[in-house]
């Protein structure tokens, strides 16, 4: 343990330092000399009325009440417990960077450093922020202080010490909001509450998947080669020693993160709940846990080995189990927003709050966040997998990610198909949304292992064999992740033609059809199939199952729709059997006739299979003859055995998720997420099949759509074909033209059929004619690219109609 005093350890000198916290300081603990400010007093007027609630006072929850203040809402309400920064913003190390893996999340971080640097002159305060090209860091709490100075300047009320005590939903929708002030009725809330977010939750039923887990930071004294330089530093990152470290005052500020062996989460707090009075306190600092990172930033800034540690900050900071927030509406809880979970609130808050206050005020969000919704979680998340999880992301923080990049901590879920232990053994498994589900497939003798690379790796080979199979003979996949929804009702048909932009298929058969926002954006796409009059199953993809549930909840709702609507999801299994034998094999085990003119391309039939219920749906997302078979999740096992048994003579097996990718982009299947989401519409995505805008219905998004075409394109979805050197695209990659770069890759693959690598691309539109020739950059160097016809090989169905139609030669 560490006590006060002057103590050398190892190079560094610990000059005396408290143990916990610093009592009476309202300010974050590196914010520089002559920069701090009085806190601002809370206002002693209550409102009974709010449009917006927001629960919780750090720098995300105060970013938000700025943002929708600033745009116009009226009555926008902001909740602290104690005082503003209290938590985690006010200890935080400050940094902000440009750079993120996800193009969008670069958004979020872009708009925060273009805000920081203009709050000043709009509000007064002083930032304490330095802004370098690409990076720098600010001090959380000047940062807080001047959001919360540009709220109330736009009329917002930030009330504190105001503790949420109750929140009590109303069958209108609105919400009653208890503090020891009284109570007030909010038409929605927002739970920013950082580390205090689980106990908000659990006020209405919810279990939040968050934990906060202690990082800690040393800050140095002056170090005269630092007080020497001209100008300040650059923010520095060892991905190999796993800190940062950055100019602090005329010292320095360095923050390792530990592996997950050693790392400590504050587990204590979720199983009895944040100590009360928890606010601007610390932990005891564990420096032995750091060592190794304290040296290697030694190694790499010898300077270091004689400056002397003035303070070491040990704090709490919440993790969700990825990493990154919770932001956006949540499902099941009607007008109840979450910004919650961020490991690094300093960067985010200016952008989410621009982002949510966008979404709230316009009722789509402003660009395509999937990874940060959070719904993207459910039942099956866990406390214990919540924990694995967050050792997993906060040891992983700095490493090197890959592309198919799988992670195991915490695995498997309770979330597993009828299929699994069947599977296991015999298959690299992927996670998705709490399911695992079958990669790719390996022989005896083959590399079984997980080897992540930027190159083609060990499942290449057994994913070309896997693509035979399903192009030669007959394959078998399970696709239990699907989400799978059932709506029936008097008001069903209504309300699924006015949420979707195609026709409503007729009884028996089954459709590909989009939800579309207000500004006509794709924001998901889901086969929906009409059982029996006025009842459905759609399916929509594992990591969309509550996003797409809550938006068509959300309109029912809006409608005033008589309909049930049920998540089954978790109840049915679904195999897919697919390939030129598929027919053959199922004909074995059903007396229904499965012939091409009694069960037709996108028809859909309750039968029995091996004497199993299932509901049979003639499609394949592999472009290939075959059927997905919907069925109770406890007969997985027996309805798989029986197809696998009757296809021996043509030679049946299993392939998985990669090789299916490969067939879908070779058939030009768009994914959503990929190549179509809430960034892009469905006329420049290529869906014009699926959208029927002289349908009768007013679907969402149709006059916007209608605008959008009138006034034409500026880029278009081209699939492209290259040839590469041991590397495939596998989207994001930029695409350059006349030595700029003009576009970027959704998704990609090596084509077995051509040898080639494939992808989907958006490029402007005059570059999107068959034939043009561009570049794409993978790994560095680009490669030269071809927009080809789509698609590069025909759906079975079309094959077969060609066939019928003038034989071969037209195929």
């Amino acid at each position: 343990m560490l006590r006060p005093g002057i103590r050398r350890l190892r190079g560094l000198r610990l000059l005396g330092f408290p143990l916990r916290g610093f009592p009476g300081r309202p300010r974050s603990v590196c914010s520089r000399q002559g920069e701090e400010n009085p806190p601002l007093s809370a206002e002693s007027r209550w409102k009974d009325r709010a449009e917006t609630v927001i629960i919780g006072g750090g720098c995300v929850g105060v970013s938000l009440a700025y943002h929708l203040a600033k745009a116009g809402m009226k009555d926008v309400v902001l909740l602290e417990k104690s005082e503003l920064t209290a938590g985690s913003t006010w200890h935080a190390a400050g940094l902000t960077t440009y750079f993120h893996p996800g193009i969008n999340l670069k958004k979020i971080h872009y708009y925060s450093i273009k805000l920081y640097e203009k709050l000043e002159e709009e509000t007064g305060q002083i930032l304490a922020g330095l802004y370098n090209p690409g990076d720098g860091h600010i001090d959380p709490y000047s940062l807080t202080m001047a959001l919360a100075a540009g709220a109330r300047k736009y009329g917002a009320l930030l009330k504190y010490p105001a503790p949420v005590t109750s929140l009590k939903p109303r069958s209108d929708g609105t919400w009653d909001v208890e503090t020891p002030h009284g109570s007030m009725r909010a038409n929605r809330i927002v739970n920013a509450a950082g580390f205090w977010a689980r106990e908000v939750g659990k006020m209405i039923g919810l279990e939040h998947p968050l934990i906060p887990v202690q990082h800690q930071y040393i800050i140095t004294s002056t170090i005269p080669e630092v007080k020497a330089l001209k100008r300040e530093l650059p923010v520095l990152r060892d991905l190999e020693g796993s800190f940062y470290l950055r100019q602090e005052r005329d010292g320095l500020l360095f923050g390792p993160y530990e592996s997950q062996e050693k790392m400590k989460v504050q587990d204590s707090w979720v199983t009895s709940g944040v100590p009360p009075g928890f606010g601007k306190e610390l932990f005891e600092s564990d420096l032995d846990r750091i060592m190794e990172h304290v040296e290697a930033a030694m190694d790499l800034v010898p300077v270091l080995k004689k400056a002397d540690i003035i303070r070491i900050v040990n704090g709490p900071i919440t993790y969700s189990p990825d990493i990154l927030p919770m932001v956006g509406p949540h499902q099941g809880v009607r007008n109840y927003w979450v910004a919650v979970g961020f490991g690094y609130g300093i960067i985010h808050a200016g952008g989410v709050g621009k982002y949510l206050s966008d979404w709230i005020l316009h009722g789509e969000p402003p660009f395509d966040l999937i990874e940060l919704d959070p719904n993207r979680y459910g039942k099956w998340t866990t406390t214990e997998y919540t924990e694995a999880k967050a050792r997993e992301s906060y040891g992983f923080n700095n490493i090197v990610g890959y592309p198919k990049e799988e992670r195991f901590a915490g695995r498997p879920t309770q979330r597993v198909s009828g299929l699994y232990k069947t599977l296991e053994s015999k298959c690299s498994m992927g996670f998705h949304a709490g399911w695992e589900q079958p990669h790719w497939f390996y022989k005896p003798g083959q590399d079984a292992g997980y080897r992540p690379s930027f190159h083609r790796t060990n499942w290449f080979e057994p994913v070309g064999s896997e693509y035979q199979q399903v192009m030669q003979r007959v394959g078998v996949i399970d696709l239990s992740p699907f989400g799978k929804f059932n709506i029936k009702g008097k008001d069903s048909i209504r309300l699924l033609d006015h949420v979707f932009a195609n026709v409503i298929p007729k009884v028996g058969f089954t459709n590909i059809s989009h939800m579309l926002t207000p500004k006509g954006r794709v924001y998901a796409e889901l086969t929906v199939s009409h059982q029996s009059p006025g009842e459905f199953l759609l399916v929509t993809g594992s990591g969309s199952e509550l996003h797409d549930l809550r938006w068509i909840e959300e309109e029912a709702i809006k409608g005033g729709c008589d309909v049930e609507i049920k998540n089954i999801t978790d109840e049915l299994g679904v195999l897919g059997v697919t390939g030129p034998y598929s027919r053959k094999v199922l004909q074995q085990l059903t007396s229904e006739d499965l012939s091409d003119n009694v069960f037709k391309f996108l028809q859909t039939k309750s039968l029995k299979v091996s004497n199993i219920p299932v509901t049979a749906i003639r499609i394949s997302y592999t472009g290939e003859l075959g059927w997905e078979l919907y069925h109770r999740q406890e007969d997985s096992a027996a309805l798989y055995d029986a197809i696998m048994n009757a296809g021996q003579e043509e030679g049946i097996d299993n392939f998985g998720t990669y090789a299916m990718n490969a067939l879908r982009l070779e058939k030009a299947f768009r994914a959503w997420g990929l190549e179509m989401n809430c960034d892009t519409n469905p006329l420049e995505a290529g869906l014009e099949s699926f959208v029927k805008l002289n349908k009768p219905a007013d679907f969402i998004g149709k006059q916007a759509l209608k605008q959008i075409k009138a006034k034409g394109l500026k880029r278009r979805l081209v699939c492209l074909t290259l040839a590469t050197d041991d590397v495939d695209p596998e989207g994001n990659e930029s695409i350059w033209y006349d030595g700029k770069v003009v576009g970027n890759t959704t998704s990609g693959s090596y084509s077995y059929h051509i040898q080639k690598s494939l992808a989907f691309a958006y490029v402007p539109v005059e570059l999107s004619k068959v034939g043009q020739q561009v570049e794409v950059e993978l790994l560095g160097k680009n490669y030269p690219a071809v927009v080809i016809q789509e698609p590069l090989v025909l759906t079975e169905p079309t094959r077969s109609r060609l066939q019928k139609k003038g034989g071969k030669d037209k195929i």
